[in-house]
């Protein structure tokens, strides 16, 4: 095993996704994905496609971005330990955001449909453990945006009210 692989396997031990996996589980969690860097305000994946693929973060941030013809707004970021792309790749449906990069050396692992498919027959337990931190995920995103929909809507709505 080398190095990197070393390193990538004691970072995600210590990352929620793997809590529940020995350091062997995580190896071959790793065998399945394929580490990929992006640079500051590449795009990850785009509006519109449909995901065929989950990303976790390894290294930096990745933005997510609505963009509604006229302007972009950022709807959220992913961050170290995060897995993203995860709505889209269960529901199948074209992606709402693009997931852009917001630094240079962004270290993402990717699990295509493919690998994902083999690794839930092959090894199941680690796929459910890659589902529960999916849900987890989300329940995150969702948090962080509800909060700042709530905070945006209080202080829009009440500075009127003087």
């Amino acid at each position: 095993m080398d190095s990197a692989t070393i390193q990538l396997t004691e970072f995600l031990n210590q990352q929620y996704l793997c809590e529940s996996l020995t350091i062997r589980e995580i190896e071959t969690l790793l065998e399945y994905t394929e580490l990929i860097t992006f640079r500051k305000k590449e795009v990850i994946a785009d509006i519109g496609e449909v995901g065929e693929a989950l990303y976790f973060v390894v290294r930096g941030q990745a933005a997510l971005v609505y963009d509604d013809g006229n302007q972009q707004i950022e709807v959220g970021r992913m961050n170290e330990g995060e897995l993203m792309g995860e709505m889209s790749f269960f529901d199948r449906q074209p992606r709402l955001v693009r997931m852009v990069a917001t630094s240079d050396d962004t270290r993402l692992l990717k699990l295509t449909r493919t690998m994902y498919k083999r690794l839930r027959v092959e090894h199941p337990f680690i796929a459910v453990n890659l589902l529960e931190h999916a849900i987890i995920s989300l329940d995150h995103l969702i948090r962080r945006v509800s909060t700042d929909v709530a905070t945006f809507n209080r202080y829009f709505y009440s500075a009127g009210k003087k």
